[in-house]
């Protein structure tokens, strides 16, 4: 692609997000997903692949529809009660609709069917950007609005998107769309949370992205889009595929990992709601999320190719991307110690 092309997208796509998260009036919040959408299509579609085209297709219906059904929800709103700021959303119908909406465009379930077929079509870095920075402003419409969604439907919505995101993953070979059910999971228990403490909502996205970053980049590096090619990329760099391990297991939530500090804090505060029984079942929902990541680990650093490779292994090497890599695997596998000083800045 074009340089100047992806530099315009890039700064379209920072925009878009920008006025969404920053904006008081429905109006604008519709304006900058809009720009999103349209910024993100090139870079799905950029490889001319009839899959990454039809990818681009799905993923503009799916927007689309959502963005109408936004601005329907604003409307309604609007129409009964004479607000548009989006913190004043009062009318049951348009909080229903709105529910909807954004559900449709982070990919909860019901209406998650698109993701992990958009995710497969699209490269790893462009698959990075779906999987993060194009789900923090429906995040932030979510925690703009809190106050008046439905917690019972959101919690239904929440358990049903774990147990379905940890479900589908179980029989995946593709790690693109293994790392898709895995963000539906993830998403679940952001939803469940967000009717009673919204700040750990954003705090539960900002270290998944941090771990999804970090496993995105490092796929990228090493060229991984199967378990199978995952399987002989040991011998290459056993430093890098070593960290990959690591922040697998982060993702999976295991202690004393940094992913296990999300999980920790929202099952305290279910249980502080008196909402132990949903704090249970999506607990042991993870527990099918934990195998998925525990196969990719073992493919990553425990299996070895039948034949070793003669070259010399790759313990350091040159690329730019690789201080990234380090930056974001040190945060996800090691912020837990300091989760005290974490969670009152969030």
């Amino acid at each position: 692609m074009n340089p100047q092309a992806k530099l315009i997208f890039t700064i379209s796509l920072i925009l878009g997000t920008a006025i969404t998260t920053s904006s008081n009036h429905w109006i604008m919040a519709w304006a900058g997903l809009e720009i999103n959408t349209l910024a993100i299509l090139p870079l799905i579609s950029k490889s001319h692949h009839p899959r990454a085209i039809e990818a681009a297709t799905k993923y503009f219906l799916v927007q689309a529809t959502a963005s109408t059904l936004l601005l329907f929800s604003s409307m309604t709103n609007a129409w009964y009660t004479g607000q548009w700021d989006i913190t004043q959303l009062t009318h049951p119908i348009s909080c229903l609709i709105l529910t909807s909406a954004i559900a449709m465009k982070l990919g909860l379930v019901p209406f998650h069917f698109w993701f992990p077929e958009v995710l497969q079509g699209a490269p790893l870095t462009t698959g990075l950007l779906l999987a993060t920075v194009m789900k923090f402003p429906p995040i932030t419409l979510f925690f703009l609005t809190s106050h008046s969604l439905n917690p019972t439907l959101l919690t239904c919505m929440a358990i049903l998107s774990a147990a379905l995101g940890g479900w589908m993953g179980l029989n995946q070979t593709q790690i693109r769309k293994i790392l898709a059910f895995s963000s539906i999971a993830h998403l679940g228990w952001m939803t469940i949370i967000i009717s009673f403490d919204p700040k750990l909502t954003l705090l539960n996205f900002y270290i998944y992205s941090l771990m999804t970053a970090a496993t995105f980049l490092a796929l990228n590096s090493i060229k991984a889009l199967k378990l199978t090619t995952l399987m002989t990329t040991w011998t290459k760099t056993p430093s890098l595929n070593a960290m990959l391990f690591l922040t697998l297991l982060s993702l999976a939530g295991l202690p004393p990992l940094t992913g296990f500090l999300p999980k920790w804090l929202i099952i305290q505060e279910l249980t502080k709601q008196s909402m132990a029984p949903a704090a249970t079942v999506i607990s042991l929902l993870s527990l099918l999320g934990l195998f998925f990541y525990l196969r990719l680990a073992y493919c990553t650093t425990i299996t070895l190719p039948p034949h070793t490779t003669n070259h010399m292994k790759q313990w350091h090497t040159n690329k730019p991307t690789h201080i990234t890599i380090a930056i974001l695997t040190t945060l996800s596998t090691m912020l837990l110690p300091i989760s005290p000083l974490i969670y009152p800045l969030s």
